[in-house]
């Protein structure tokens, strides 16, 4: 979102924290008073970067540890080549380690991909990276990329034992698909003993959903079920849904409605009835896969807002019921927040049925296809992969379309008042935006883009995958579609990590509209010593005049004196890198602090602690 600067409130951290122990239901009590196994940050992994031969990597042959021609190492000059033969082949390469406990532990690596094969859509050949037991990825020919990518995985689960890092490549009878890897790290840093189990759950979620509208678009009934995975090696008792839009109601008129639930059971709303827990029947354990339905109303209300009506115009954010998630922190059940977004979810699949008047033009997240309904109606039907929410708009607008140079399809909606010129203005934006962020952080992934455009929005702007909200502004609307990377692909846990996706958002913005934020760190002024680029939202909406200064513009600020110490190609092909790495999966500051380091030979130490950036 881009606020704008009249946009405050006034909430004391104090009430923030006594609204969240009175409505999260079993919140954990506080840690402070506890005591762990104490940490001593280190670096794991014994010649990572395999300049010191072979020692003590295991490997299924003589070859795989090299720094014979045909490939270039990351780093130095050897590296580890697995397959590349073009036959049936496997090779392996294997290290024991042991994580001491009262660490959180993370685990990098820098893999090349290169491959003959020329499928699109088959994995001939495969390279898994295992840590005990546990496959942490597997990665194929269809992965293919110019040059090396960092990976990064969160193994703090391992923490006190002995395991084996493993790398298993396999390949087919034909067409060879090399996997080189290099500069393997597993750094541990922390005082406090890591959480049980990190991983992120439920994955892989799909939805389904049907709705129908009355005359207007202002009421939609109809059907949603979500079919999910437990990635947890935790089996998986319940599940929560965020109906956000239930913040723009009361607990007694909400305006989102779950009922007959089915596949579980349905418990108390909570977090001021932002949150509905579903009881499973039976424990799901790791790997096993189930469904939720359930019959929803949707109701918008008044107002230009993301949810709310501007007159004939309705916009629908945030109004699909979708799945919490549960990581190495328990259940993320954020209080919503105006200022700016609490949405944490993982990308997901979603195809959603809706039946509306003709007169009623419908954009959407994903890509639309209309058919006849019932007389005067009309079905759109939106699909869309890998996308963290959906949302939609239905009025009476003015479309306009155009194809970026990049082959991006974009349409333009228009409320009324909105002069032609203003919307073709917004159109040259939009294809402008999309293929600057695309060139530098990878390609649009969505097929079409949808932009409302309305200047009686409040917040200035808002993003949801696919699909945005905005004023006729060139700034606002380029940083908008940033948000396509960052938060749509490169997801993050916006409530507890803002700046992970509004200042690189702000920062890609810069970038696309020539401007290189020379000195502006020099104005940079804190309002106190707890005030930090990285803070939640918590702490913002306490502190509300300062977000948008701290967190859109000293964030930005700072990611422009990294290029500035990094080298502009050397930042380039940071961001570029980090964005591959973490498509649709979830970004930390952590992760991108330890991606950034791995980039220089400087220390970034006192870059981070001078910036503010924690974590």
């Amino acid at each position: 979102m881009r606020p704008t600067p009249h946009k405050a409130f006034a909430v004391s951290a104090l009430a923030v924290a006594a609204l969240a122990a009175a409505l999260l239901p079993g919140a954990p009590a506080s840690a402070a008073g506890t005591t762990a196994d104490a940490c001593t940050a280190s670096q794991l992994i014994t010649n990572g970067g395999f300049e010191s031969g072979t020692s003590p990597w295991t490997q299924s042959s003589s070859s795989v540890i090299t720094s014979r021609s045909g490939q270039s190492a990351h780093g130095g000059t050897s590296f580890a080549w697995l397959d590349g033969t073009g036959g049936t082949h496997t090779d392996t390469l294997s290290q024991s380690v042991t994580i001491p406990s009262g660490c959180s532990a993370t685990l990098t690596f820098w893999m090349h991909i290169d491959t003959t094969e020329t499928t699109s859509s088959t994995a001939y050949d495969k390279l898994t990276a295992k840590i005990g037991s546990t496959t942490l990825a597997t990665y194929s020919n269809l992965n293919k990329a110019t040059g090396y990518v960092q990976k990064s995985f969160d193994v703090s689960a391992f923490a006190g034992q002995t395991v084996n890092l493993a790398f298993t490549g396999t390949e087919d009878s034909s067409l060879q698909t090399s996997f080189v890897l290099d500069d393997i790290a597993l750094d541990t840093s922390g005082g406090t003993t890591p959480p049980a189990d990190s991983t992120r759950t439920p994955a892989a979620p799909s939805y389904t959903v049907s709705l129908s509208s009355n005359t207007a678009g202002t009421v939609w009934t109809g059907h949603e079920s979500a079919t999910f995975t437990n990635a947890s090696a935790t089996p998986l008792t319940e599940v929560y849904l965020r109906l956000w839009d239930n913040y723009h109601g009361t607990c007694s008129a909400p305006p989102i409605t779950v009922a007959n639930v089915t596949g579980g059971t349905a418990g108390a709303l909570s977090v001021a009835c932002t949150a509905l827990q579903i009881a499973l029947p039976t424990p799901l354990a790791q790997g096993q896969t189930a469904t939720i339905g359930f019959d929803l109303g949707i109701t918008v209300p008044s107002g230009a807002d993301r949810f709310g009506h501007d007159g004939a115009f309705n916009m629908i954010g945030n109004a699909l019921p979708v799945l919490a998630v549960k990581d190495g922190s328990g259940w993320h059940l954020d209080p919503y927040t105006n200022n700016g977004e609490s949405f944490y979810s993982l990308a997901a699949d979603f195809k959603v049925t809706l039946d509306h008047p003709t007169t009623l033009l419908v954009p959407a997240t994903g890509t639309s296809v209309e058919t006849p309904g019932t007389s005067g109606r009309t079905v759109t039907t939106a699909t869309a992969s890998k996308v963290r929410d959906f949302a939609w708009a239905a009025g009476p607008f003015t479309r306009i379309s155009g194809t970026s140079t990049a082959g991006t399809p974009i349409n333009i909606y228009s409320v009324s008042g909105i002069s032609s010129s203003s919307a073709q203005s917004m159109l040259t934006t939009a294809k402008t935006a999309v293929d600057a962020h695309a060139g530098r952080f990878g390609a649009y992934p969505y097929g079409e883009l949808d932009a409302v455009i309305d200047n009686n929005f409040w917040f200035g702007g808002m993003e949801y995958p696919g699909f945005v909200l905005d004023l006729v502004s060139t700034t606002a609307l380029t940083h908008e579609i940033g948000h396509q990377w960052f938060y749509g692909i490169v997801g993050d846990d916006e409530y507890n990590s803002p700046w992970l996706d509004e200042a690189f958002t702000d920062y890609a913005t810069d970038l696309a509209l020539g401007s290189t934020g020379t000195n502006c760190w020099n104005s940079v002024s804190w309002a106190s010593s707890a005030e930090n680029i990285t803070n939640s939202m918590a702490y913002w909406d306490a502190h509300s005049s300062r977000y948008s200064t701290v967190v859109y513009g000293y964030g930005k600020c700072a990611l422009h004196d990294l290029r500035r110490t990094l080298g502009d190609t050397v930042m380039a092909k940071l961001l570029k890198d980090y964005a591959t790495s973490h498509w649709y999966g979830v970004s930390t500051t952590a992760e991108f602090k330890a991606a950034a380091q791995a980039a220089t030979t400087t220390d970034l130490t006192s870059f981070w602690t001078t910036h503010r950036i924690i974590g």
